[in-house]
């Protein structure tokens, strides 16, 4: 039978016992966004004028990077055995950075796809995903993907995700997103096998929000499930945790465009549409009721999404500020999870310290703002939030090294994170030896296989936000990978480094770090300075402190003006008292000069060979 045969229109109102609500999980790059389009095409809800590939990725930052950054809802209709059926997926984002997001699209669904690269085998996000499934109880279809590339090994891999999650290498089905080998198969066994939704469609109203993005004409789209009873068109909606109520003014299913509908019951996932302009009045997580008949309880799980990582970004026109303002503004309407406030530096002028997820959330966010408003930014090293405890029992917390108090500290706290790396079993050490270089302690090791090894380690966030997962692929040869999610807290011996230029401070280039690093970071910025500030008419000290203590010190030697030129011949009395004169000059200059710092030099001073690297392919 082809394809568009097992097709069938699905019902308005919808029995729950036809419905199926799955995701796809797997890590970056292992063909979720192609086996979607597959699935797209096979039930017939994009018409093939109209296909392109990654069709649910909307951003160009998406499609360029080839990675999910929004979870996204579409409802495909399948027919097996006489009956019709309809398939809410759910495609999730992959990176460590939009966890809540992933976890959330799972609380709404029944089942999930497994998916898992058959030339690459099992990643540490691909396992991050399985596990965050199974604590939602979902049934899980174990999958493996590109099969057709030649480097495919299925057997070895499907023995692999049998051993992991029980049960047989037979049972691990065998499809390619590219071709479509495989997938009705697929679709068939997610009908088959995934649990009908289960819920009570005579109780008040509760439906839970599994994303929720801004439209220019429209204003917020709220995803969302129905948990139990029924939301319908033009009644009053409340969000149990903000309070806030608002009119639905439409209604309706994703398939995949948007299609109104009178009304959303049990098990179905559609969307909603209130006219609200703010995306943090439909937080993710959140339960949204009827205002008229409101459930008791909310549904359980959810939490507000906190910044792992702070940033400091400028314009590198000073004039550009206000434009800078009004897209953070902007991006705050599709992106709830971005948290911003204006500071000053003396260095670098007017800008903003900015929370982020995690650094692939950094990254992107800086290229939107840079790509969207046409802006040049500079963004300062990254930081993660401090506890400091002062000994008159005073708490500061600390998201930028300029806010670090000077008086006396009794304890600073660092988050920590709990990481799996996954590797090849010949780069375990190579792997321990960066850890253990960063202040992690070991948790416990596992091999998943004769040559797959899972490593866990207890890290300071601080020590992987910047170049750890770099160095990570590096050592292992990009076969490594790396999952993380917060941990607590701990103590730490952590000390503030200031660079000063002529003995004044530069906030900028300032870092909190462990006291075992601070020499390191010292030398390492004195230098890097000294080759980038040009010379001076006087010679600039560059030094590195800790508090009053001076721990690294480089200088720009002075250049010397040739004051002697106009003077040949002549006795020796007379070139040193011009030489006297120019250093009575240079002393006054010195006085009362300041070091003209070039914008090149912050720029890079404060970016990562890495990013340097990038700057130059440009």
């Amino acid at each position: 039978m082809s394809p568009m045969a097992r097709t069938a229109p699905v019902p308005a109102a919808t029995d729950p016992a036809i419905i199926r609500n799955f995701c796809i999980i797997a890590h970056i790059d292992h063909g979720k966004s192609t086996l979607a389009d597959r699935m797209l095409q096979l039930t017939g809800v994009v018409q093939p004028r109209d296909m392109k590939a990654q069709y649910l990725d909307r951003m160009d930052i998406e499609r360029e990077r080839g990675i999910t950054i929004k979870s996204q809802a579409v409802r495909m209709p399948w027919e097996l055995d006489g009956s019709s059926y309809a398939l809410n997926m759910i495609d999730t984002p992959g990176h460590v950075d939009f966890t809540y997001e992933v976890s959330r699209s799972l609380a709404a669904c029944e089942g999930a796809v497994l998916l898992v690269d058959a030339a690459q085998g099992i990643e540490a996000q691909t396992l991050a995903n399985l596990y965050l499934a199974m604590e939602n109880n979902l049934t899980i279809i174990p999958v493996l993907n590109k099969i057709d590339l030649p480097a495919a090994q299925p057997e070895r891999y499907a023995a692999e995700l049998a051993s992991l999650i029980g049960g047989d290498p037979e049972d691990v089905l065998r499809v390619s997103g590219k071709t479509g080998m495989g997938v009705e198969a697929l679709l068939d066994k997610i009908v088959r096998d995934l649990p009908a939704p289960v819920g009570d469609p005579d109780a008040p109203a509760r439906a839970m929000i599994f994303d929720s993005v801004y439209d220019t004409y429209r204003g917020v789209v709220t995803y969302v499930r129905v948990v139990d009873g029924m939301l319908h068109p033009r009644e009053r909606i409340q969000m149990m945790s903000t309070r806030a109520t608002h009119e639905l003014l439409e209604i309706g299913v994703s398939s995949p465009e948007p299609t109104p509908s009178k009304g959303l019951g049990v098990g179905e996932v559609g969307y909603l549409i209130t006219g609200v302009k703010d995306v943090r009045l439909s937080k993710v997580g959140d339960t949204v009721t009827n205002m008229a008949k409101p459930a008791a309880d909310s549904l359980p799980g959810y939490a507000d999404a906190k910044p792992m990582v702070f940033s400091g970004l400028y314009p590198l026109d000073g004039t550009d500020y206000p434009v800078l303002r009004d897209a953070l503004e902007k991006l705050m309407l599709n992106d709830a999870a971005l948290v911003y406030e204006p500071e000053t530096s003396a260095a670098l002028g007017f800008g903003f310290r900015v929370g982020f997820l995690g650094l692939l959330h950094l990254e992107i966010t800086r290229e939107r703002l840079e790509r969207e408003y046409n802006l040049d930014l500079i963004s300062t090293a990254p930081n993660v939030e401090y506890e400091v405890t002062l000994e008159d029992k005073k708490v500061v917390h600390v998201t930028n090294p300029s806010e670090y108090p000077s008086g006396k500290i009794a304890e600073v706290r660092e988050p920590m994170v709990a990481a799996t790396i996954l590797a090849p079993n010949e780069f375990v050490g190579a792997i321990m030896e960066l850890c253990q270089s960063r202040r992690g302690v070991m948790g416990g090791m596992d091999y998943l296989s004769e040559d797959r090894v899972e490593i866990r380690y207890r890290l300071p966030l601080a020590e992987i936000v910047f170049d750890f997962f770099d160095i990570l692929k590096s050592k292992t040869r990009g076969y490594g990978s790396l999952d993380w999610k917060a941990d607590g807290e701990q103590v730490a011996d952590l000390v503030k480094v200031d660079i000063m230029l002529q003995g004044e401070q530069v906030d900028a280039f300032s870092a909190i770090t462990h006291r075992d690093k601070a020499y390191a970071y010292g030398v390492m910025m004195t230098t890097k300075l000294r080759e980038l500030i040009p010379r001076q008419q006087f010679e600039v000290p560059i030094q590195a402190a800790i508090g009053s203590r001076i721990i690294a010190r480089e200088s720009i030697r002075a250049i010397r003006k040739d004051v002697l030129a106009k003077c040949y011949g002549g006795d020796i009395s007379r070139k040193r008292k011009l030489l006297e004169k120019q250093k009575e000059g240079k002393k006054r200059m010195k006085m009362v000069g300041t070091v003209e710092v070039p914008q090149e030099a912050f720029i890079a001073a404060l970016t990562t060979d890495e990013s340097k690297d990038k700057a130059k392919k440009k």
